[in-house]
């Protein structure tokens, strides 16, 4: 049986209560990261916490924590539950609380609610090594697709339409825009130049988006933070997503038409490569943990 972080507490999942008067439960009042550890250390645990930290700014939310406090309870996570071994994800949610339900904020002293739980992960090599399926599907969601909020409603619904379609993802197109994926970043390769929305309120800004646009620059690849439009999606050389759980995931169909010859493409396999070194360094211990 796991342990988990509940308010303070270390303690069996089984055991882990909310109130039903949390806020999280009502209006999907927090904000949420999920993080990938090797061996026991954390990747690119700044980046994370300045998301977070953005994230509760926004939303006005004071977490009664530090954030070095936070990430040591990710660390015993990973001892509790005997993770150090191998490849994991810690999942965090900090709320508003528990509180009798208004639409406003609840009373001032009103507790946050923080709850954190970690899980053995295994990468999914196989798929990325044959390629894996995508379809388009209309971006509904708010304007603030930059928060990393518990409203994901619009994403389950997208992820849905994905499984529906025996696809491993579906792509938001906002306009006639390609913004991001139900729980990725999306890139293309058109005439060898690598294109991504730009960062701003329709995207969530990934850490392993942030992270390969970097090695990319660093390889030398032409990178434009420009929208890929659909008049322009039989031009795509590749095409790949890119996330926490995801790395990078070469997409070989969209919306059932090849990508380029159908297959994961070379500047998609070395990003994945130049990536995966980044993992094992941070495994080996050779990076920040």
């Amino acid at each position: 049986m796991s342990i988990v972080f509940l308010n303070g507490d270390f303690l069996p999942r089984s055991e882990a209560k909310l109130s039903v008067d949390e806020r999280g439960f009502f209006f999907g009042d927090g904000v949420y990261e999920v993080t990938r550890a090797v061996h026991g250390h954390i990747f690119e645990p700044d980046r994370h916490v300045r998301r977070l930290e953005r994230g509760l700014r926004e939303l006005r939310l004071d977490p009664r924590i530090t954030m070095d406090a936070l990430l040591d309870v990710h660390l015993q996570l990973l001892r509790e539950n005997a993770l150090e071994g191998g490849q994991a994800t810690i999942y965090l949610q900090i709320t508003r609380g528990a509180a009798p339900r208004t639409h406003h904020f609840p009373p001032a002293g009103t507790p946050p609610t923080i709850f954190v739980s970690a899980t053995a992960f295994t990468p999914p090599n196989e798929a990325r090594a044959r390629g894996v399926a995508a379809v388009t599907y209309p971006d509904y969601r708010w304007s603030r697709c930059d928060l990393k909020t518990v409203n994901l409603l619009p994403a389950v619904m997208a992820k849905q339409h994905a499984a529906d379609n025996g696809a491993f993802e579906s792509i938001f197109v906002r306009g006639s825009a390609l913004t991001e994926g139900s729980h990725t970043n999306a890139f293309g390769v058109i005439e060898g130049e690598l294109r991504t929305y730009p960062n701003c309120n329709y995207i969530l800004p990934g850490v392993t988006r942030d992270v390969v646009v970097e090695i990319a620059h660093e390889l030398g690849y032409r990178v434009s933070e420009t929208p890929i439009f659909v008049h322009e999606l039989a031009r795509l050389e590749e095409f790949f997503v890119t996330g926490t759980t995801s790395d990078v995931m070469p997409v070989v169909t969209l919306d059932a038409k090849s990508v380029g010859k159908g297959t994961p493409g070379p500047i998609t396999m070395t990003l994945y490569q130049a990536l995966a070194a980044r993992l094992a360094a941070v495994a080996a211990g050779s990076a920040a943990p």
